[in-house]
């Protein structure tokens, strides 16, 4: 089939497309310039063509509705949580795969071989270079602490990179602790939770804050935006720990359709997005931290320093998410 033709169908929501062994369609949460130089290497050395659907809402309602006639064959998200969704919807299948296994670390993959971490990113804490002395950040229970009175910025609550944080608090210290950590950092808010990560540096830049929970990419898409870059020299990256443990990491990942109608194709696209030179991309082009060990981080990130990274495997993050809404909820974090 014609790829223009290919895309035209994925974009329409267009089922019963035909299987094609040089191709792989791809529903995505991630916006398509992000993934877009990965896409061109693979095509470049296989042949195969990837076609992209941007599905920012409603991706595992689609699939639930396609069913067995959807054209997907991979679906890629941007966080643990969304990447469980899809899981627990019941449209994917597990993949078993030797390359995958021995690429990706067994924290950052599901237990039941149903999705894989491709990229990891770190949720850490954006900190004013004056105002906040270095080694003044330390633990994410430190947060709750009175010495943060008034000094934090967050997005909402209810986000799916924050519900994550709160479920790998549950994780580690239980649901009655989590939400007294909840309940505590709330009260050490400057503001209400507004706008995006990007926003919070921008908060502390504007001096609403001195410190602020944000995902590590942001900086360095930050410091490569003009009209960002300034407020993004204000902060400095720190990374908090859990007590006993290391920094909170999220995954951006992918997992097969239940569908599939290019399995192999697709297959062959998975793996070569967890090798070197895929990782390689994405630690120059998005700023995330390769999975894969022994890949280099990016000068920027690696400019950040070094952190352990938490060793809680992310499935049973995930397990925790239902609990940490609820918590965020019932304490109405956002009002």
């Amino acid at each position: 089939m014609n790829l223009r033709l290919t895309l035209a169908a994925l974009a329409l929501g267009t089922t019963a497309l035909p299987a094609l062994a040089a191709e792989v369609n791809v529903y995505s949460h991630r916006q398509p310039e992000l993934i877009q130089p990965l896409i061109d290497a693979f095509t470049a050395e296989t042949g195969i063509a990837v076609n992209i659907a941007f599905v920012d809402k409603g991706m595992v309602e689609r699939l639930v509705a396609e069913g067995d006639r959807s054209p997907a064959d991979l679906v890629l998200t941007v966080d643990i949580a969304r990447l469980q969704q899809v899981v627990d919807a019941g449209v994917t299948q597990p993949v078993q795969s030797e390359v995958l296994e021995a690429n990706i670390p067994a924290a950052l993959r599901d237990e039941g071989d149903h999705w894989f971490g491709l990229t990891a990113r770190a949720r850490i804490v954006y900190a004013h270079k004056d105002r906040v002395a270095p080694g003044e950040v330390t633990t994410y229970e430190d947060l709750v602490s009175d010495k943060w009175k008034g000094r934090i910025c967050t997005r909402s609550g209810t986000n799916d990179y924050n519900i994550a944080l709160l479920a790998a608090v549950i994780a580690h210290h239980g649901e009655d602790e989590a939400r007294a950590w909840a309940e505590g950092l709330k009260a050490n808010l400057a503001r209400k939770p507004a706008g995006g990560d990007r926003d919070q540096v921008l908060a502390i830049a504007a001096g609403e804050c001195d410190i602020a929970i944000g995902n590590t990419y942001y900086i360095g898409q930050m410091l490569n935006n003009p009209e960002q870059k300034e407020a993004a020299e204000t902060v400095r990256v720190d990374f908090p720990v859990f007590q006993g443990a290391g920094t909170h990491l999220n995954v951006s990942g992918v997992a097969m359709t239940r569908a599939a109608p290019n399995k192999e194709a697709a297959l062959q696209f998975m793996e070569w997005l967890s090798s070197d030179r895929a990782q390689a991309i994405y630690a120059e082009t998005n700023h995330e931290f390769p999975v894969k060990p022994g890949v280099a981080r990016s000068a920027l990130v690696a400019s950040w320093g070094e952190f352990t990274p938490d060793t809680m495997g992310l499935t049973e993050v995930a397990r925790q998410r239902p609990a940490a809404l609820k918590i965020m909820e019932e304490i109405n974090f956002d009002g």
